[in-house]
């Protein structure tokens, strides 16, 4: 049903996920349909085609398709966001994010703090914590008068933690817009954007969902969407399609682009929901069972407590690791990481400020099994001796 390799234990679908085959197959059939006509197939059959994948990707997260805009990817749509508040943004006002935020996100913001004048102001959240409430009042205290926009993530990159979005959202909402970033989100927690009530939703499909890559989407709440624009300004700024807000017609068309990774949304929710006879809410509890059994036993093996409440992970989680000797940098390029490659296991491998030596990140889908998990723990077992 993949095309991941033989050999090597996949066990970083975090990262870049993986694509069925039937997926796959799904893309090329749009491909070739668009190429054997272009210009009939830009003017006449993508613009139904993508309304259509709007309705089965609304319905699959809970939310208005009204407010639904395909960008290429979770960083895309932190772009727009940021480019869309610009302009309220002034000396001495705020963005808040949290210590675990995604660094390419920070960089964003940073950019719009040198244009304006802002200042980003980084809230700490410490890893490993005890309970969620730690996020929820870190978040909350740091929140004053002059803060224009909090950035929260949904599922953090490096900790794998799932912040309480929706109480954030709820203390904070309207008075202070929230942006989501869930790069994790859809595929990996069941999602219902409308009752979260964030003025903004960005969120991968590549990932937990298994889209092909270069499809993702931006949810816009309905008093945000006038002011909301695309990083790329196209045709629809002086042009409103007359089957389509203003908002979409910015957002669906900001130049010529493969978006035949955004069409196939309603086959990936067909093909990966049936991954599992109870669909995919049963093959999202099936893969977060797998990764707190794969957690146990790894921290078991290495005599390590758990480092988060499991209230707080979904389908891939964090392990502070023992030192192993040596100066070890961490990243995908680490000595650590070239080792558990070489015995065949795809791992994130990073550093963590708050901890003095590594993190090893997993993640767990449809194509895993526990055992790899269980050899995986041998293997650190035996490298921590």
């Amino acid at each position: 049903m993949w095309s991941l390799s033989a050999g090597i234990h996949h066990l970083n679908h975090g990262s870049f996920g993986a694509v069925p085959l039937e997926v796959q197959q799904a893309q090329s059939m749009w491909r070739a349909r668009w190429e054997e006509n272009p210009t009939k197939f830009v003017m006449s059959e993508m613009g139904p085609a993508v309304r259509a994948a709007r309705d089965s990707l609304a319905e699959f997260v809970g939310a208005e398709r009204e407010g639904l805009a395909p960008v290429r990817n979770a960083s895309q749509g932190v772009a727009a966001v940021v480019r869309s508040i610009e302009p309220l943004l002034g000396a001495g006002d705020e963005i808040v994010t949290t210590s675990q935020d995604y660094n390419a996100v920070r960089q964003t913001l940073e950019y719009a703090a040198t244009r304006t004048g802002a200042t980003v102001r980084v809230v700490d959240v410490p890893f490993p914590l005890e309970s969620p409430d730690v996020v929820t009042n870190a978040v909350l205290g740091s929140v004053g008068e002059r803060c224009r926009l909090v950035v929260l993530d949904h599922i953090t990159s490096p900790t794998a933690l799932m912040y309480p979005v929706e109480r954030i959202v709820a203390e904070l909402e309207p008075e202070v817009p929230v942006l989501v970033d869930g790069a994790h989100g859809p595929g990996q927690i069941p999602l219902r954007l409308d009752a979260l009530g964030a003025s903004w939703y960005t969120g991968n499909l590549h990932k937990w969902f298994c889209a092909p890559k270069g499809s993702a989407f931006l949810h816009t709440r309905a008093d945000r969407r006038e002011m909301t624009v695309p990083t790329v300004i196209s045709h629809g700024w002086n042009t409103t399609p007359g089957d389509r807000s203003r908002y979409l017609g910015l957002f669906d068309w900001t130049g010529t682009d493969d978006v035949t990774g955004w069409l196939v949304i309603p086959d990936v929710i067909r093909i990966v929901g049936g991954i599992d006879p109870g669909g995919w809410p049963a093959l999202m509890k099936r893969n977060h069972d797998m990764v707190m059994g794969a957690r146990d036993d790894i921290c078991a093996a290495l005599g390590l407590v758990a480092p988060a409440p499991d209230e707080m992970i979904g389908s891939m989680c964090a392990i502070p690791l023992p030192d192993h000797g040596g100066d070890d940098p961490g990243g995908i390029d680490s000595p650590l990481s070239r080792r558990l490659l070489e015995e065949g296991f795809e791992t994130v491998v990073s550093i963590w400020p708050r901890w003095p030596h590594q993190l090893l990140r997993i993640s767990a889908h449809a194509y895993n099994t526990p055992d790899e998990y269980r050899e995986l723990a041998m293997r650190l077992s035996e490298q921590a001796r």
